[in-house]
């Protein structure tokens, strides 16, 4: 046996070159979170030339059709489409510099590591999870920011690292949710049931995708659960929108 970096190995296996597997060594060019940036840049340029601030200030046409708002959900006015738009919305500069900074450095990491498909497909049930969870918790609160579905690929992230065997602790991926958590739950102007909405899609699709996707080769059945775990978040969304009154400035997720 000969001794390698990797172990005792066979004279004939230590002369072989292992190639090393990491989440970022598989897949190619991170396309989706490219383009979802670019999306959110020009939802906020759309925000500021209608009347938002940098300072995160202000209203204008984007934010009042874009918004989160339970009683524009229900009442007569079933504007639905919030529930998505909400996600593309952000509440001035350091609030989308923030987000997309956060969704460069996941996206560039989960993308190529489950593909494309997948990885929108977390992202989008992860911010329509968000959305219920917002309501559930603040139905008379505007909210908005991609920071719902940010979490849930984040969450999407610790469980492919966990089935690849890399230790969440010693990777940083435990003291970043630790940390994401506590500020979570001690800022005052941060979505709670957004957070948590989002991080907990994010885990159950995750889940779907390494378990049926990867192990059993059932990409469509992971895929369709992605698609059932959306479909019950905009039905509880709906159940749980209600208040009155005139939407005020956004709350940031």
């Amino acid at each position: 046996m000969t001794p390698t970096s990797v172990g005792m190995r066979c004279p004939e296996c230590s002369r072989d070159k292992t190639k090393v597997r990491t989440l970022r060594s598989v897949g190619n060019r991170p396309i989706v979170t490219e383009t979802l940036i670019v999306l959110n840049a020009l939802a906020f340029l759309a925000e500021v030339a209608t009347g938002v601030t940098l300072g995160g200030s202000g209203g204008g046409w984007v934010y009042e059709h874009g918004a989160l708002y339970g009683p524009l959900l229900s009442g007569g006015y079933h504007e639905y489409w919030r529930l998505l738009t909400a996600g593309f919305l952000h509440a001035g500069l350091i609030h989308i510099v923030l987000n997309m900074v956060f969704l460069y450095f996941i996206g560039r990491t989960l993308e190529p590591a489950i593909g494309s498909v997948n990885f929108i497909a977390i992202y989008l049930t992860s911010l329509l999870a968000g959305s219920f969870g917002a309501l559930l918790f603040q139905p008379d609160t505007a909210t908005l920011g991609a920071s719902t579905a940010c979490f849930g690929i984040f969450g999407a992230l610790i469980v492919v690292a966990h089935d690849r065997r890399i230790p969440i602790w010693q990777s940083g991926l435990g003291p970043t949710l630790l940390i994401n958590l506590v500020f979570t739950l001690t800022y005052s102007h941060i979505s709670v049931g957004g957070h948590l909405g989002g991080l907990v899609a994010g885990f159950i699709c995750g889940w779907l995708v390494v378990e049926l996707g990867e192990r059993r080769g059932q990409r469509t059945l992971a895929l369709a659960g992605c698609a059932a775990v959306a479909l019950l978040s905009v039905l509880g969304a709906i159940a749980v929108a209600g208040g009155h009154g005139l939407m005020p400035n956004g709350l940031v997720l």
